[in-house]
C-alpha cells in the first residue's frame, strides 16, 4: 500500500500523490524543539514519513498523537509503528481539542492546505491554536510550484495573522515536488 494508491482510491480524503522525502521530513522537524517536547501532535501522517522523523527526535517519555482522516492509512500507521509513545487517532484535524487533554508543545502538519475549502482550513487552524501551549511551534509545508496560487497566499496570510512569528525554510529540492516549510510560533 502506498500514498499514491490511497490518493487514487480516496482523492478527497488523501491529499498527497507521493510520500514526502526524508529530507522534507528532516526540514519539517528541525528547529521546533521536539527534543524538549512532552506532547506533540501530527496532523495527516499518511504513511508515516514525518512520524518517523518526529519519533527519532522525541525524548523517551514524550508522546506523539497522530490524527489521520483516512481510515486505511490510520490503521496501517497503527500496525506498522510499534512505538509506545505513538497514539494514532482516526478522525478529523478540526476535532483536535478532543484528541488531546493538555497543551501541545508542537504540531507538525502534513495536511493539504491549498486544496481544502477556506472555512475547513480556518477550523483546523483554530483547533491548532487552541491546543498549542504558549510559545508552542506549528510546522507545515507547501509545494514550491503552488506558492504563488491564491490558496497558498491565503494560507500564508492566515498563519501570519494567527501566530506571533512565521518563518519559511529554504526550498527542499530533494522532494517530489520541491517544497518549503512554514514554521510558526504561538503567541507567548
Amino acid at each position: 500500500m502506498s500514498i499514491t494508491t490511497e490518493f487514487l482510491r480516496r482523492p478527497f480524503m488523501t491529499g498527497a500523490v507521493a510520500a514526502s522525502s526524508r529530507r522534507l521530513a528532516y526540514a519539517m522537524t528541525e528547529g521546533i524543539g521536539l527534543e524538549r517536547a512532552g506532547l506533540v501532535v501530527e496532523l495527516g501522517p499518511g504513511t508515516g514519513a514525518f512520524t518517523d522523523a518526529i519519533l527519532a527526535r522525541l525524548a523517551p517519555d514524550a508522546r506523539l498523537v497522530a490524527v489521520e482522516l483516512n481510515p486505511v492509512l490510520a490503521a496501517r500507521l497503527s500496525t506498522t509503528r510499534r512505538d509506545t509513545r505513538l497514539t494514532v487517532v482516526q478522525g478529523t484535524a478540526a476535532e483536535l481539542p478532543a484528541a488531546v487533554s493538555e497543551p501541545v508543545d508542537a504540531v507538525v502538519s502534513g495536511l493539504p492546505w491549498t486544496v481544502m475549502p477556506q472555512n475547513r482550513r480556518g477550523h483546523i487552524l483554530d483547533a491548532v491554536t487552541e491546543v498549542l501551549a504558549p510559545g508552542g511551534r506549528f510546522t507545515t509545508f507547501a509545494y514550491l510550484h503552488a506558492a504563488w496560487t491564491p490558496p497558498a497566499r491565503h494560507l500564508t496570510a492566515e498563519l501570519t495573522g494567527r501566530f506571533d512569528r512565521l518563518e519559511r525554510s529554504k526550498v527542499v529540492w530533494a522532494n517530489l515536488p520541491p517544497a518549503f516549510v512554514h514554521r510558526a510560533t504561538q503567541r507567548p
